[in-house]
């Protein structure tokens, strides 16, 4: 089963914190609910894995990742993603992300994905998949704006420095990281938007 996505997100930073976000696949992995880089064979290819629970179940899929390609000029990446779990089921992923210009020094990530699900996770159906997919990159967007953010932010002291103020002590910060996917959390608002919309349209 295929599913094909085409999204924009707003980042709360300018194209350059975003691009330093983007162009480095050890940040840009702990962006995604449940993944991380588990090896850097070199430095367009890597092996990573991605957790999704399923109420007290988890389901892991580990993979690699292959970076197609990587341009400063138009900040475009596109990369590709296969992975497979014990059970069989299988999945990739090629996507192609680019950063463009926004209003008040901000940007935009605009993102093309083809993704292609073999096995058990197929069986959701289109619908379910896509609704899993929102999900899943709304809160990749949200945790890429927030790094790229933290990371001008850090950025703007330095540049202060430079200019002749005095350095001001940072102050101490967890890392920014997106939290698991939880499958059944989500099933469960789906099935409450389903009613709230049943008797939405009856009322």
């Amino acid at each position: 089963m295929e599913v094909v996505l085409d999204k924009k997100y707003p980042v709360s930073a300018g194209l350059e914190a975003s691009w330093a976000i983007l162009s480095n696949m050890n940040e840009l992995a702990t962006c995604m609910p449940g993944a991380q880089i588990t090896e850097e064979i070199d430095d367009k290819h890597f092996k990573g894995s991605v957790r999704v629970k399923v109420g007290p179940a988890v389901a892991a899929f580990a993979g690699t990742i292959e970076i197609l390609t990587l341009d400063p000029v138009t900040r475009t990446l596109k990369m590709m993603g296969k992975g497979a779990d014990k059970s069989g089921s299988s999945a990739s992923m090629e996507l192609t992300a680019t950063l463009v210009e926004a209003d008040n020094g901000h940007s935009t990530l605009e993102g093309h994905a083809e993704v292609i699900v073999n096995g058990k996770f197929a069986q959701f159906g289109g619908r379910m998949m896509t609704s899993v997919s929102d999900m899943i990159l709304l809160q990749f967007a949200d945790v890429f704006s927030q790094k790229a953010q933290a990371l001008q932010g850090a950025a703007a002291p330095a540049a202060e420095v430079a200019a002749g103020a005095p350095p001001a002590p940072p102050p101490p910060s967890a890392p920014i990281v997106a939290k698991e996917f939880n499958a059944l959390g989500f099933a469960w608002l789906m099935i409450k938007k389903f009613f709230a919309d049943l008797f939405g349209r009856k009322a």
